[in-house]
Formats: structure tokens, sequence, C-alpha cells
């Protein structure tokens, strides 16, 4: 009796351990993927063109458009800059990244950045103005440090921050861009609205790579397929698509990169 209750123990130890163990391997994660769309919960997603890429920190890119010239703005920093400093390193580009939420400002002071990487402490939305926001809580009850979250006329906390924020047609008036290269945007929401703004004004990067958060409360799988069927009405083609399903790499090509 003792020993089945030890091997009852052990086999249960071991089941509740499995999943981390198979996090390491990407069949778990084409498996996750797959029955996540099977319940409708993430999109069936394919690549228009195939291109040879690298990868960066968690992102994918197309490297043969970029150069010193290039600028490219990165929206939100989180407590990760492998991906900006990748593409210093790579191709000396001139990389602008933003984040106005207390965590990346503090982390960024105590970071050892190069002078090509140029950091700004704010919100980016389709508007200017300013932006309450508050930390994401988990499914568990768990408040994040580094994710942050655009108070919603519906959204309930009592701890909220009050940041600057500006539309990208505004930050590159401020800035003096007439173009940018690669946008990288991963801001916990607010991407809808981003993209909508700039293919309004026209502003088309030549690679937009964006993290869809159709998970979150308010959030919904139709805004992400709107915000797909928008971008490639504009010209663009899915290069790039995550393991998760939600991080996608858009590009624009020039005819003689087309395979």
């Amino acid at each position: 009796m003792v020993q089945r209750k030890k091997i009852r123990v052990y086999l249960r130890e071991r089941i509740l351990r499995l999943p981390l163990n198979l996090k390491k391997y990407s069949i778990f994660w084409k498996i996750k993927l797959f029955l996540k769309r099977l319940a409708g919960r993430e999109l069936w997603l394919t690549e228009d063109v195939k291109l040879k890429t690298r990868f960066h920190g968690d992102w994918e890119y197309y490297p043969d458009y970029l150069n010193k010239d290039s600028v490219i703005y990165s929206l939100g920093v989180g407590d990760s800059i492998d991906f900006d400093i990748g593409l210093i390193n790579d191709h000396d580009s001139n990389v602008h990244a933003f984040d106005p939420t207390p965590y990346s400002v503090d982390w960024i002071e105590h970071q050892n950045i190069p002078s090509k990487l140029v950091f700004h402490p704010w919100a980016v939305s389709s508007k200017d103005g300013s932006m309450k926001m508050m930390q994401r809580v988990n499914k568990t009850g768990k408040i994040s440090d580094v994710m942050w979250t655009e108070v919603t006329n519906d959204s309930i906390s009592d701890e909220t921050i009050e940041v600057p924020v500006y539309s990208l047609p505004s930050i590159m008036r401020m800035l003096n861009h007439s173009s940018i290269a690669l946008l990288k945007i991963d801001v916990e929401g607010t991407e809808y609205e981003i993209i909508e703004n700039i293919l309004h004004h026209n502003i088309l990067p030549q690679q937009i790579l964006v993290e869809f958060h159709h998970r979150f409360d308010g959030k919904t799988l139709k805004l992400t397929q709107d915000a797909l069927k928008n971008l490639q009405n504009s010209g663009y083609k899915i290069f790039s698509i995550s393991e998760t399903g939600r991080e996608v790499g858009f590009i624009r090509l020039n005819q003689q990169y087309c395979n």
C-alpha cells in the first residue's frame, strides 16, 4: 500500500513537471497552437512569402533591407533590448525605443546602451496627450512589474499611472523622420489602434513585427483579423509567424526579393 502511494506521488510529480519540460521542444508549441486553433482561440495563419530571416531576442525579421541609415522604431521595451542591440550590432541601424512604464524607465537607466539606441519614455497610440495605464494581472491574480496596459472605461484598478502618449505621425514629426524601415510593436493591446492610425496616414514601414493581444480582456480575434486584412490590403505580406501564433511579421517586398 505504501509502495503504491509512493508510485502515485512520483507519477503525479512527473506529470506536473512534464509540460514545463516539453516547452523546450518546438513540437510542444506546434501542438499547443494547433489545439488553440481548433478551439477557436488562435487564427489559422500561413506565411505569404518565404524569406531568409534572422532572430534577435524573441523577434524574427528580414535583414536584407536594413543598413546604417535605417530608422527602426521599437515600441515596448519591458526588460529586454536584445532585439534592438542585435539590429545595431548587425546593421549599425538607428533604433528608437519607446516605453513609458516605470519599470522599463528605471531598468533602461541602469543599462549600458549604445549611442545608436535612443530611448523615449512615451506611450504610442493613435492620439497625442496622456494615457492612463495599469499593471497587468494574470489569470492567477499575479501582478506584473513589466506588463502595463491602457486603462479603458471598463477597466477597474486602484493603481493607475498617467503617461505621455503620441501617435506615430506625431513622433515622426518630432524626431524629423520621413520613413521607418522596421516597426516592432509589443504594446499589450494598443497595437490595433496603432496599425489603424498608420495605415490611415499612409505610413508604411518596410517591415512590421507585431504581437497581437486578442487573448486580453476587451480584445478579440476579430480585431486581429481586421488588422491582418487591412495590412494585407495595404501591400503587406506575412513572412513570419511565431510558435505561439501571436507574433507576426509583415513586409512590403521589393520585386527583386520576391520568391
